[in-house]
């Protein structure tokens, strides 16, 4: 990959995303934690750490045309599903989920002017996970872990960004889609059944 990058592992933050965001200085910057205090999810919503979780979030500047930076989140997460395991499923927009449905990792995209900050979230090990969640691992796999996975998904995210929006992956995405075909609501409409994923 030709992107240079720097890499901050801190112990404790209280959120990636906020600590990626103020340490980005023009290359891209990833952030990766072993504990965060104040992590967040999507529309603000707070974040569960498991036992043993990967904490990460990517800041850069990316070379797109504005409309097409919405579709980083599902890159963001081919990119994680390519880190995390073939077997799993993507959730529109922003979850990664068993075959089952149970939550393991959660993607947050963020922007602030030209610089967007892509956080994941990761249950490495969780011996009793709450309803609807589920870990990676049934033994801790250690410290180090969450570190290396942190690193390989922010290059594979990197080199998709570098190759541009052109051919984001759409016909992965819809291969490993949790959404699709099933029943759905969404704000300002009504029930329906998701049928495709376009390539916008």
């Amino acid at each position: 990959m030709a992107t240079e990058y720097v890499v901050h592992h801190l112990d404790r933050v209280a959120s990636t995303q906020d600590e990626a965001r103020e340490r980005y200085a023009g290359a891209p910057c990833l952030v990766t934690a072993g504990e965060q205090a104040a992590g967040r999810g999507r529309s603000g919503a707070g974040w569960l750490n498991a036992p043993r979780a990967l904490a990460a979030s990517l800041a850069f500047e990316p070379d797109w045309p504005p409309a097409r930076i919405p579709l980083l989140t599902l890159v963001a997460g081919l990119a994680a599903r390519r880190v995390l395991g073939a077997a799993l499923q993507l959730k529109w927009p922003n979850d990664v989920v068993t075959a089952a449905g149970d939550k393991v990792a959660g993607l947050l995209a963020e922007r602030t002017g030209p610089v967007v900050v892509i956080g994941l979230g990761a249950n490495l090990f969780w011996p009793d996970p709450p309803d609807g969640v589920a870990a990676m691992s049934a033994t801790d796999p250690g410290r180090t872990a969450s570190q290396t996975l942190a690193v390989d998904w922010a290059e594979s995210l990197l080199a998709a960004v570098e190759a541009g929006p052109g051919d984001w992956g759409a016909g992965v995405y819809r291969s490993c889609s949790a959404t699709i075909g099933t029943d759905i609501t969404w704000d300002g409409g009504g029930p329906g059944k998701a049928v495709d994923i376009d390539e916008n």
